[in-house]
């Protein structure tokens, strides 16, 4: 076997950092190094095998070699806009368990079993049980309420201006600083999300809560973590620019920068995806098993790695 095609052990998701951004380079492989090189020539190595998520924001290219590369480590590459404040497009890379796939859909298309996993949701976003007799659209709505009280008292707690939250990605520049660290914030953990349901080898697009988007069930986790981790530092880098303590040009960057001390400080990436697994089990459907009279793979399957990355 050629040396190109060696198995990697990948490094299991939880046991990596979050995410890292990169801008104005070409992204490469050189030395057998993941490199970004700069228009001067310089090189900085990125540990792409010890990331979950690597943002390429404009100015960035990347190589054939580099996505190849990430693919293999099972690192997600994610195209955002200047100061990730916008998630144009993710590179999926192979490792998508059918097993979990099947799961996953047939907890969905099973209606009682929808309504059973979106109040797991609900219960482990606001800490006690949903009302009772409720469906997905009156539970959508009672949460829909509930966050928007949230936002409300995050935001007196900051001594932040609050009108609500308001986003339109064609007038980026119209919004609010309140509402750009908001929407600069969730875009990093719908990043780091995707990459831990991809690793875990479920479907970003079959939701619960969310239904008829690329990365509903993106959405359905992130908002299940969205109010521990990324809110109140969206709200805290607002509050420092108000109290004139910190640079319009540097609110962007800082709330990254927040996002990722929240990922650390609350173990983000060891809790997802057990989480992502306890919330399915709600549903009460069994995950499949292999059918006895399934024909084996022409070619067998490398294992590498464990559960947690696409290895």
């Amino acid at each position: 076997m050629s040396d190109d095609f060696i198995p990697l052990r990948p490094i299991p998701i939880k046991d990596r950092a979050a995410i890292v951004f990169l801008e104005y380079g070409q992204v490469d492989v050189i030395d057998n190094a993941f490199v970004l090189v700069d228009k001067t020539g310089v090189r900085v190595q990125i540990p792409v095998g010890g990331l979950a998520c690597l943002m390429l924001e404009p100015g960035t290219r990347i190589s054939h070699a580099a996505v190849v590369l990430a693919a293999r480590v099972g690192c997600l590459l994610v195209w955002v806009g200047e100061g990730g404040v916008r998630l144009y497009a993710a590179g999926q890379p192979g490792g998508a368990r059918a097993d979990r796939l099947l799961y996953q859909a047939k907890a969905a298309l099973d209606e009682v079993a929808r309504l059973k996993v979106v109040r797991k949701m609900y219960s482990l976003r606001f800490g006690e049980e949903a009302p009772t007799r409720r469906s997905v659209d009156q539970l959508r709505g009672i949460e829909g309420a509930r966050v928007r009280e949230m936002y409300k008292h995050l935001a007196r707690l900051h001594g932040v201006t609050w009108a609500g939250r308001r986003y339109d990605a064609a007038t980026w520049s119209a919004a609010d600083v309140a509402n750009r660290c908001l929407s600069s914030a969730t875009s990093c953990l719908y990043g780091l999300t995707e990459a831990a349901v991809l690793a875990a080898g479920y479907a970003p697009a079959i939701g619960f809560l969310h239904r008829g988007k690329p990365l509903s069930f993106v959405y359905d986790m992130a908002d299940v973590f969205k109010f521990e981790t990324v809110v109140p530092a969206a709200f805290a880098v607002a509050a420092r620019y108000e109290k004139g303590k910190l640079d319009a040009s540097l609110v962007e960057r800082t709330v990254r920068i927040q996002c990722r001390d929240a990922f650390r400080r609350e173990s983000f990436l060891e809790k997802i995806i057990p989480t992502i697994a306890e919330i399915l089990a709600a549903s009460g459907i069994d995950p499949p098993i292999e059918a006895p009279e399934g024909q084996a793979p022409a070619l067998p399957e490398v294992i590498s790695g464990n559960d947690g990355h696409r290895g």
